[in-house]
């Protein structure tokens, strides 16, 4: 071998051996250096994320008893990959199981599929989950069939029964107060792509599966209530099978919600307001037709914080409707006005005009406007505006009174006087500059035309018709004021030409004066009606604010949170959200001019019989006429003891009569309860709030989800883990048990 090559064999040895260090000790870095990250990241290219739904937060009264609870269920789920897998004979399983459910293959394949994929159905019939977590086809099995199917695993491979938890209504006393505590409904693609842009913790974010509140204070404090999901990363091999668990994070559940809501005086209210309907109902007018009372609401506030001890609407509905989603019938019928819309509150998203319960703010603007408490103004059966007369109702005349007799007697005549002399003073319909408006401006104040800002969705602002919105209904309206005016409404006529006539009239004037502000329509203001619209709880708020001596508070239903442990998490302080412009004076003016409603006025015959002298009561009646062919509205706002406010009673029912006739029996009822009244003796020991006032202090509730009365409470139907209750620490660590020792037998097929 020459030197040269000798040369060349050891360079190319030298070489290889270098090759061999270098791949040593590239293998070393990455197995021994950096294995472990790498052993990491594998594993993350192989773990799926699995979110596990937390137990939702219990809505409860303010005594600690649960409105809204969960109640456990039986759920059969099964592996997604096993059952659409030929090869594991997945549909051969789910054959098997179809028959053992008492339904089809179909309508399980159909669970299957995940939202979005070609072919799959709409939630929530498809699945909106993980495909790697077990997917729920059958829910409240008897534990009879879930043990058939468990003890038969070999038939049922990928098959398991597990609890789960959905909303349930205790409904203590038998309390509905449906419209208060709203529903659940599933999440939606709108709020997923929502949040996307939102930088939320992982926890915190919405899921395919969420259900989410859709209305009341399930959907007001959702994310209280919600708690924060558990997560468990899932191992999965190449094939798409589960093959272990890499980590768990256990969920944190929601909080409980208590409320302000006492179930007892809940359920006195949506009695009481049921009596309320069926009375108009049995009454008729003058031509011997029954009243429809078509529809209706009840009020009870805390007038010194604002509190809403009770809020009643009818009609109702049954919120278990809602639990476990809702038929497209059931649907429609919670909608159609047919059935009286039983999924609107009457209480607050329903504006009725507020007939003579109004002249509370109307008589504190005269006293604003310079009206002396003692001024004798006439009050005659009628007065003219124009080319028009004013009547009272049923047209009596009382002569000169002052202004809180005018409130006692409601005489309308006194009203349209201060009205109209104010509305001349402001220029009449050739406006000053800057009018005074001192009807329309404290209206304002008292809080109507305006949301009252309680702690629930969808709530109406009802309506006042200042000088810049007839300006902008007018301009919007325009058209069709003058098409009518010209065309009339044969539509109507065809059945009721009178009606048609005076639609036609009407049109003709908005055609020709719709801009401006009227001398009739002043008039009409200052008695609640016209164009004026409020809801019941609008007009407890106002009586609220002239009881309290001036301060508008919030209406809160909540009250606080604690936490599932009994830790207190939240306390809600009252919000005030305005005063009224008047002074003290003419606040204790108007308590003791309603104060005669009830005495000699218009409620003294249904307050007749009552123990006054014990505990005295302020009110107004009212009875609101409807245009054209609508019966008028009945009122009666209220609140009591009168010489120290504690409580604002509202009643309103629809098409109903006069106010006296029939709201007032139906908040006297109310009273009666709240004070312990039975006939003309009052027993504080069978009041709602034996302590006279509303319960202060949150409840306490132990781990177990046992609830203490608070201090003050009647501890009739305390909360406990029963049905009563709605708390189910008891059952669900029972079938929890049970399905644990299920999954540890062995399993024998027969």
């Amino acid at each position: 071998m020459s030197e040269k090559s000798t040369l060349r064999l050891i360079v190319l040895r030298v070489l290889m051996a270098s090759l061999l260090v270098t791949l040593v000790g590239r293998l070393f870095y990455m197995q021994v250096v950096t294995g472990a990250s790498y052993q990491s990241a594998a594993i993350g290219l192989r773990t799926h994320p699995i979110l596990t739904p937390a137990v939702r937060g219990l809505i409860l009264d303010d005594a600690g008893r649960a409105l809204v609870s969960n109640r456990t269920s039986l759920v059969i789920s099964v592996d997604r990959t096993t059952m659409l897998s030929k090869k594991l004979h997945g549909p051969a399983i789910l054959t098997r199981l179809a028959r053992a459910l008492s339904t089809t293959y179909a309508a399980l394949y159909d669970r299957l599929q995940l939202c979005g994929t070609k072919g799959a159905k709409k939630p929530p019939i498809c699945w909106n989950g993980s495909p790697y977590q077990p997917i729920p086809i059958a829910k409240d099995v008897t534990p009879k069939l879930a043990l058939q199917i468990m003890e038969h695993r070999a038939d049922f491979p990928g098959v398991s029964a597990d609890v789960e938890t959905i909303r349930a209504y205790p409904a203590p006393y038998g309390v509905n107060a449906a419209h208060i505590l709203g529903y659940l409904g599933p999440v939606t693609q709108s709020e997923l792509t929502a949040q996307a842009n939102q930088k939320l913790p992982a926890a915190s974010q919405l899921q395919r599966t969420d259900l989410v509140g859709r209305s009341g204070l399930e959907s007001k404090y959702d994310t209280l209530l919600r708690g924060f999901p558990g997560l468990k990363k899932v191992i999965v091999n190449r094939a798409g099978i589960v093959t272990g668990i890499a980590s768990t994070t256990a969920a944190t559940p929601g909080d409980y919600l208590v409320t302000n809501i006492d179930a007892r005086l809940q359920a006195v209210v949506e009695q009481q307001l049921l009596a309320a309907i069926y009375r108009g109902r049995s009454q008729s007018d003058k031509t011997g037709v029954h009243f429809k009372a078509d529809s209706g609401a009840a009020v009870v506030l805390d007038v010194k914080t604002g509190a809403v001890l009770a809020m009643a609407s009818y009609p109702t509905y049954d919120p278990n409707l809602w639990v476990g989603g809702i038929t497209t019938a059931e649907l429609k019928q919670l909608l159609d006005p047919a059935n009286g819309e039983p999924l609107t509150s009457r209480a607050m998203q329903g504006g009725y005009p507020p007939g003579s319960t109004f002249k509370i703010s109307s008589a504190a603007a005269a006293l604003k406007a310079g009206i002396s408490e003692t001024d004798a103004i006439p009050c005659p059966s009628s007065l003219q505006i124009g080319n028009r007369y004013f009547s009272n109702f049923e047209s009596e005349s009382y002569g000169p009174i002052p202004l809180s007799q005018a409130i006692v007697v409601s005489c309308d005549t006194v009203f349209y006087k201060i009205a109209y002399d104010n509305w001349l003073r402001d220029g009449g319909n050739h406006p000053i500059a800057h009018p005074n408006d001192y009807l329309i401006n404290m209206s304002l104040a008292f809080g109507f035309g305006r949301k009252t800002g309680i702690d629930l969705p969808s709530e109406s602002s009802g309506r006042i018709e200042t000088r810049a919105l007839l300006a902008s209904t007018y301009k919007n309206m325009k058209d069709i004021y003058c098409s009518r005016a010209k065309n009339g409404y044969p539509e109507v006529a065809k059945t009721d030409p009178t009606r048609a006539a005076y639609l036609k009239a009407v049109a003709s004037d908005n055609c020709a004066n719709g801009a401006l502000y009227r001398g009739g329509d002043a008039v009409n203001f200052a008695i609640g009606q016209g164009g004026t619209l409020a809801t019941p709880l609008q007009l407890a708020v106002a009586f609220s604010a002239v009881a309290n001596g001036g301060t508008l508070y919030a209406p809160q239903v909540g009250k606080g949170a604690l936490k599932s442990d009994g830790s207190v998490a939240a306390i809600f302080a009252p919000k005030v959200v305005g005063h009224l412009p008047i002074t003290a004076g003419q606040i204790g003016y108007l308590q003791s001019a309603m104060r005669g409603v009830v005495t000699s006025g218009t409620a003294s015959g249904v307050f007749s019989n009552f123990p006054l002298g014990t505990i005295p009561v302020a009110g107004k009646t009212g009875t609101a006429q409807m245009p054209g062919t609508m019966q008028p509205t009945s009122w009666f706002a209220s609140f009591a003891p009168a010489d120290n406010p504690q409580y604002a009673v509202v009643v309103m029912v629809s098409q109903g009569d006069t106010g006296a006739g029939t709201s007032a029996p139906s908040v006297r009822g109310i009273y009666e309860a709240l004070f312990g009244v039975t006939g003309m003796s009052v027993n504080p020991k069978n009041a709602i709030f034996p302590l006279g006032h509303p319960i202060a202090a949150l409840p306490k509730i132990s781990g177990t989800g046992v609830s203490e009365i608070a201090p003050g409470a009647n501890p009739t139907g305390s909360a406990s883990p029963s049905p009563s209750s709605g708390l189910v620490a008891v059952p669900f660590l029972g079938l929890v048990g049970w399905l644990a020792r299920l999954r540890r037998r062995r399993v024998v097929p027969s």
